[in-house]
């Protein structure tokens, strides 16, 4: 009789973390990524980003939804634009950011496995 292994651990052995060790260089690099994801007000930044509308927010639209300062803020945006997550343009007084999609895309190809399903 074969045991069949749970769902999380059939989909997990399939995931590049799972299939071969990352290199050095890959390490560095998704280390680097989630450090900058690993804050709070810098997840909640990337998600205020990513929902707003057209893709893309403005700073003044960013600093009303925290208890922090304009500084702050800008230092938390400044560790997300430096690992590649977000970027930004400056259009008169304002820098507008979007999300970096092909950043996203090579933290989902590690983690998930291939044919992995979302909700």
């Amino acid at each position: 009789m074969s045991k069949q292994l749970p769902l999380v651990e059939q989909s997990l052995c399939c995931s590049p973390l799972m299939r071969q060790p990352l290199s050095e260089d890959q390490s560095a690099e998704l280390a680097r990524v989630f450090k900058a994801l690993g804050d709070p007000v810098r997840l909640r930044l990337l998600s205020l980003i990513a929902s707003h509308a057209g893709g893309e927010a403005c700073v003044c639209d960013l600093t009303d939804a925290f208890d922090l300062t304009g500084p702050t803020i800008s230092h938390h945006l400044k560790v997300l634009r430096e690992a590649g997550i977000i970027d930004g343009e400056r259009r008169g007084t304002w820098v507008y950011y979007r999300v970096l999609p092909t950043t996203l895309q090579m933290l989902s190809t590690v983690l998930m496995a291939p044919g992995s399903v979302t909700t």
